[in-house]
């Protein structure tokens, strides 16, 4: 096969039902603002950013044949993100996020990503098959991987051949799924990218910085790490050192993928060569312009 992407992304592809306001919240609050519903998901959060970037994606995901659906599939279509691995079910409905975001943050979301779960390996099934990949020829590229999927899938591409000679790098949904990704720890390739409550879960701690933090997913098996903690610090390391940062202070006027927006521009500026600390920089000013709301949807 003529590869005609950069990196695939593997995770949730579904839409983002955002309510923001801004005024502060708390549970039970009534207050104005604005819905939106846009595409959304991890992975492809971070297609569509990468894009921006000037970077081919190609998604593998699951997403259904209903209306939502075929209109998802054309959203990435527009934005030049590549979808055709992905796994279409008659059965299975097309996954949806919804979130709540005020002044003071985010308040609440309910991540609704049933049928990927559904659907499993099956969303694999390009990388076994030949199209992208096989046992006896596994895939050689980037792969973005998100804590979407089951801990038992997870597992599975742990020790899978199919991944055995990429480059991973690995995101969490969500802190309620960062524990999902234990078993990539030890990946030869993996390169973590978790805020500091989900490198805290993972490693069941309860480091109070991004730096010390990175380090102990390093000392626990990860081959490279990367940090946030909000607006405080975010830090890099590997296994000869750490490089650590504080990020730009910006108007937040969003929440609901900064982290992926985070991830996308680290991962573009090392591809494009950046050493450690130019490549953290360039991530923080991605991320820091995205909730200043000046980054395009």
């Amino acid at each position: 096969m003529t590869q005609k992407h950069d990196i695939l992304c593997i995770g949730s592809v579904l839409w983002d039902i955002i309510g923001r306001s801004d005024r502060a919240m708390r549970v039970g609050s009534d207050v104005p603002g604005r819905i939106t519903r846009i595409p959304g998901g991890v992975a492809m959060n971070i297609a569509m950013a990468l894009s921006r970037f000037g970077l081919q994606t190609e998604l593998l995901s699951a997403v259904g044949l209903d209306d939502e659906g075929r209109e998802l599939i054309k959203a990435a279509t527009a934005r030049n993100i590549g979808s055709q691995f992905v796994y279409r079910s008659e059965d299975l409905p097309t996954d949806n996020y919804m979130a709540i975001e005020g002044a003071n943050g985010l308040i609440a979301a309910i991540a609704d990503a049933h049928s990927l779960e559904a659907a499993g390996p099956k969303i694999l099934r390009a990388l076994e098959d030949g199209r992208l990949g096989s046992k006896q020829s596994p895939y050689e590229g980037t792969i973005i991987l998100d804590g979407n999927l089951t801990t038992q899938l997870l597992r599975e591409i742990a020790n899978s051949e199919l991944f055995a000679k990429s480059d991973l790098r690995i995101a969490p949904a969500s802190p309620g799924k960062a524990e999902r990704l234990v078993p990539m720890i030890n990946h030869p390739s993996a390169t973590f990218y978790v805020n500091l409550e989900e490198a805290n879960l993972i490693l069941h701690s309860n480091f109070q910085d991004s730096a010390l933090a990175s380090q102990a997913l390093i000392e626990k098996g990860a081959a490279r790490a990367l940090v946030t903690n909000g607006g405080k610090d975010a830090s890099f390391a590997n296994a000869t050192q750490c490089v650590s940062l504080t990020p730009p202070e910006v108007l937040v006027a969003r929440v609901t993928g900064a982290g992926d927006n985070f991830m996308a521009a680290h991962i573009a500026a090392e591809l494009a060569g950046a050493a450690p600390q130019d490549a953290l920089q360039k991530a923080l000013d991605a991320a820091a312009l995205y909730v200043s709301g000046d980054t395009p949807l």
